[in-house]
């Protein structure tokens, strides 16, 4: 039986990683992973809570290991966190394991979207929002460029769009 292939997305926060996984996993009847809700079920705290108690360096190395396990999986969707590919060592293991989806999307779209988040303990600090995004988007398009297999722009489309466009990208 040939081994089933791997979508792994990438992208910023507000890109829709998580949304328009799970779409495109239902469409290809494919398992779906979210790597921030992986961490949040092996920690049984939320986000922001490790964030607080073990700092970025402590929540990276926690991502790390749930993305290195996650990603030797067959046929999965895997929405990673904006930040993951910062490492080398996952951006190396997404690459090796999967076809690595770059979710594109704009500045004005991210603060629109992420606006009434809580959830977001990078855009939860004393500087302006779209001023964090704009940092964070110099710091890692280049690496979200870097990884990828396939770049889609994802503002003005449903997750349902979106989702049909990678499948056609990719010819599943």
């Amino acid at each position: 039986m040939a081994e089933k292939r791997n979508i792994f997305l990438v992208g910023p926060m507000g890109a829709g990683k998580s949304t328009i996984g799970r779409e495109l996993a239902e469409k290809l009847h494919l398992e779906f992973f979210d790597s921030d809700q992986e961490i949040e079920r092996r920690t049984g705290a939320d986000i922001s809570w490790v964030f607080d108690l073990e700092g970025e360096e402590g929540f990276r190395k926690r991502e790390e290991t749930v993305i290195d396990d996650l990603t030797e999986k067959q046929g999965i969707v895997l929405a990673t966190g904006g930040g993951s590919v910062i490492s080398d060592h996952i951006r190396n293991r997404l690459s090796a394991r999967g076809i690595v989806v770059y979710l594109e999307t704009t500045i004005d779209k991210q603060v629109a979207r992420t606006q009434r988040d809580r959830r977001r303990p990078l855009l939860q600090t004393s500087e302006e929002p779209r001023s964090v995004l704009e940092r964070l988007a110099v710091e890692r398009n280049p690496l979200y460029e870097e990884v990828s297999d396939v770049v889609i722009q994802t503002d003005e489309q449903s997750a349902k769009v979106v989702a049909n466009r990678i499948v056609e990208k990719l010819d599943f």
